[in-house]
């Protein structure tokens, strides 16, 4: 088994098909894709593939440490031009090839007009091991 984080990206991935976006969608589009989503992890929740997923809002803020004794270097909220990344879900497979099949299908969550967004995920491979250095 290896894990998989596919990632949902309010803005900065490819435009989806249905690129509509949510706070455009009505209660009961709203309703509908939450259920999609969470029939989806109880799916995966019976075969063992599913390991964890978030949600998150699109507030949020870069930082880093700007040397001893000195406040933390803030840049946020985010520039139109950065990534944001909307939540995850994390998976734990058999094989790439099911990382992809099961992304093709939380693609498919139905959107505006109840029409599947066909959003891009991002599927990314956690490391296995951290990388032997050598000298």
């Amino acid at each position: 088994m290896a894990k998989y984080l596919l990632l949902k990206h309010y803005r900065g991935a490819p435009a989806p098909v249905n690129d509509v976006a949510m706070d455009q969608w009505t209660p009961e589009e709203i309703s509908a894709h939450m259920k999609y989503m969470e029939d989806f992890a109880a799916r995966l929740e019976t075969t063992g593939e599913f390991v964890e997923a978030q949600a998150l809002a699109p507030e949020g803020a870069f930082v880093r440490h700007d040397g001893e004794g000195r406040p933390p270097v803030t840049d946020g909220p985010f520039a139109e031009t950065k990534d944001l990344i909307a939540g995850w879900m994390v998976i734990d497979v058999d094989s790439y090839e099911r990382a992809l099949e099961l992304a093709g299908q939380l693609s498919a969550a139905p959107g505006a007009g109840g029409e599947p967004i066909r959003e891009w995920l991002e599927v990314r491979p956690f490391m296995a091991a951290p990388p032997t250095i050598t000298e």
